[in-house]
């Protein structure tokens, strides 16, 4: 049996850019940093920074570019895939994660979403106020479970 599944916890190094395909089927790429902290052979911490490249198709690629903006954190889960292309007579190679499912980030605890940071994101430009269209607005009445389609 082959096995072909990654799981990724990092922040956006970029704006998701949500394109749609000829088929009319829309994605979003963007990417995530991730890090790991280990002791080199003299005992000292040292840290290391990798970068993934990110791509989503159909509904996550819509809901992902509706939520998500640089520095926030996500977790991703997936398949490896690399693709190649001919550019100006050399081949060119790609390795991508492709989502199967993700779950937003730790939700207001990281630097880009509250914490000691700040985000163009997270404050309106004019005076410093929290941006209102960007929290989930729930329903002030009581859902019915019998309302529920499933």
């Amino acid at each position: 049996m082959y096995l072909n599944k990654v799981f990724l916890y990092g922040n956006l190094t970029r704006d998701p850019e949500l394109k749609a395909l000829p088929s009319g089927q829309q994605l979003v790429s963007f990417g995530i940093a991730t890090n790991r902290t280990y002791k080199d052979k003299n005992g000292q911490k040292q840290e290391a920074t990798e970068f993934h490249n990110i791509v989503a198709f159909g509904r996550t690629a819509e809901v992902i570019a509706q939520y998500m903006k640089k520095g926030r954190p996500l977790f991703v889960e997936g398949r490896i895939q690399t693709r190649s292309w001919e550019s100006e007579g050399q081949k060119k190679y790609r390795t991508e994660i492709v989502v199967d499912n993700f779950q937003f980030g730790d939700g207001g605890k990281g630097p880009a979403a509250g914490g000691s940071g700040t985000s163009r994101s997270e404050t309106s430009p004019a005076d410093g106020a929290p941006r209102d269209e960007e929290a989930i607005k729930y329903p002030d009445e009581e859902i019915n479970p019998e309302d529920i389609p499933f």
